[in-house]
């Protein structure tokens, strides 16, 4: 492309300065010529004047006078009534000879009847001629050269930018989805640089979003899963007891449909097509099947998850997403605490708290800050659980709160359903 704008350029230059040059060139021989041949028809005319003059005052032609006035003129003068012709000059013009030397004429007659023949050579005419087609030549040349050097300053800052937003294209290709923010002072070209940062960090939210799904669905589908090993275990194990096996089968069903609902909403939040839809929640109903779900995992490890709190609250939530955040507290709970895990229910104010505490050492103090940010944690966990479990409650106008770090409790704070705390019964 800069070869061609180059090229392109000189090709222009070149014309325009034929264009002007050639009839510059030509106006310029034309003036030259034209003032010499003026300027020697009244060299003539002068002569003609003097010669007058001399006739009436001494009767004779100075010809001295005249050499030392036009020494670069060849004059001719033949007076009055008289057939023989004066001649003078610094050279000798030859009309009979082979070798004519290219010459000017001037003729004028003066007023006393002197007739008078001026000649001049063109060699001074054609030094100057020269001279101004050289000078116009070199000033062509110079517009040609100004023309090149702007034109290659032209092309650079006009190819320098293509080169650069192609790098970029070929940086997105590659997935290197980062905003270069370059900006090169060319409208068109500063355009193209934003359409492209755009789309980079278009490309980059898409990423993220991907990412972010298949941690979050390795993460929160990772815990049903294991609930639903365990049940096949139990109907493995138990597999002569008929009711067992029934049992068994009806708890892993369950947590075949949980995983299910978790997939659809995940996969609803990372496509941002689908918007939860609160709904009035009977608590008690979601908490006591958690808790059943979630026993045979304590009972394993010899723990005990313990169901407490006022019965009989209501609140607006998405059941599947409340499911899942608990199981994120207690997962936590279990992973990272110690002795029996307590989930309590309270009716507050305005609000509704499922609160999910352990006896375990409780949480460091310099972790505190940043307990719910992405991939910070305590152990050897993920660090994804709780950062998901805020997001989720978030997206249904709830929050989740880390309130006492030793023991360690967090609280899911929901707004309550339509007569949620009037409902009340108790403590259980």
């Amino acid at each position: 492309m800069r070869r061609r704008m180059l090229f392109s350029t000189l090709v222009v230059t070149i014309i325009a300065v034929m264009l002007l040059g050639l009839p510059l060139g030509a106006l310029t021989y034309q003036t030259i010529y034209d003032d010499t041949v003026n300027q020697l028809q009244r060299e003539a005319e002068v002569i003609g004047a003097e010669a007058d003059v001399q006739l009436q005052r001494n009767g004779s032609i100075d010809v001295e006078h005249f050499v030392a006035v036009y020494p670069q003129r060849h004059i001719e003068i033949k007076p009055p009534d008289s057939e023989r012709t004066v001649s003078t000059g610094g050279w000798r013009h030859d009309p009979h000879s082979d070798t004519r030397t290219p010459t000017l004429e001037a003729t004028a007659t003066s007023n006393g009847g002197a007739t008078v023949h001026v000649w001049r050579d063109t060699t001074a005419i054609r030094d100057s001629i020269v001279n101004a087609w050289l000078g116009i030549a070199s000033l062509s040349l110079l517009a040609i050269g100004v023309a090149v050097g702007l034109a290659m300053l032209q092309a650079r800052r006009l190819t320098l930018p293509l080169v650069d937003l192609a790098a970029t294209a070929e940086r997105l290709g590659s997935g290197q989805a980062t905003p270069w923010g370059h900006r090169y002072g060319i409208p068109e070209a500063d355009r193209v640089a934003e359409v492209l940062d755009r789309s980079a960090e278009r490309i980059a939210s898409l990423i993220a979003t991907e990412r972010h799904f298949a941690t979050d669905a390795s993460h929160q589908l990772r815990t049903p899963l294991t609930a639903m090993t365990m049940r096949l275990e139990e109907i493995i194990a138990e597999a002569s007891d008929p009711n067992v096996v029934r049992q068994e089968g009806e708890a892993a069903l369950a947590q075949t449909e949980r995983l299910v609902e978790i997939v659809e909403s995940l996969l609803g939040r990372a496509r941002k097509s689908q918007n939860p839809e609160v709904e009035q929640v009977d608590i008690d109903e979601v908490l006591e099947q958690f808790v059943r779900q979630w026993a045979p995992v304590f009972d394993q490890a010899n723990r005990e998850l313990r169901l407490d709190g006022t019965s009989g609250l209501t609140a607006m939530t998405v059941p599947s997403d409340l499911s899942q955040i608990l199981a994120t507290l207690v997962e936590n709970a279990y992973q990272h605490g110690a002795g029996t895990v307590t989930v309590r229910r309270l009716a507050t104010g305005q609000t509704v708290r499922i609160e999910v505490c352990d006896e375990g050492p409780g949480i460091p103090e310099e972790l505190t800050p940043r307990i719910f940010e992405r991939e910070v944690s305590g152990g050897d966990g993920t660090g994804l659980g709780l950062a998901l479990a805020r997001h989720i409650a978030e997206s249904g106008g709830a929050r989740v709160e880390l309130v006492q770090t030793h023991p360690t409790t967090f609280a899911l704070f929901l707004p309550p359903g339509s007569g949620g705390q009037a409902r009340a019964t108790g403590p259980v």
